[in-house]
């Protein structure tokens, strides 16, 4: 692996045999990284939408789930 840091961007060189699904899990949180750099938000306030979210998943997909 390689990486380069130019005066506008990194640049990351992986060989092939890297796995995609791991690599697009790592370019999905480098997004999320980028996307979320200049908010500030309460701890707090992150844990509750995280609730709401986790709570409307199960509601969805508890059937799928428990027989």
């Amino acid at each position: 692996m390689l990486v380069e840091r130019t005066n506008k961007e990194v640049i990351i060189r992986l060989p092939s045999s890297v796995d995609t699904e791991d690599l697009q899990d790592f370019l999905n949180y480098a997004r999320y990284k980028e996307l979320t750099a200049n908010f500030k938000t309460d701890q707090k306030e992150i844990d509750k939408i995280a609730n709401e979210i986790n709570s409307k998943w199960w509601t969805k997909n508890r059937n799928k789930l428990i027989k």
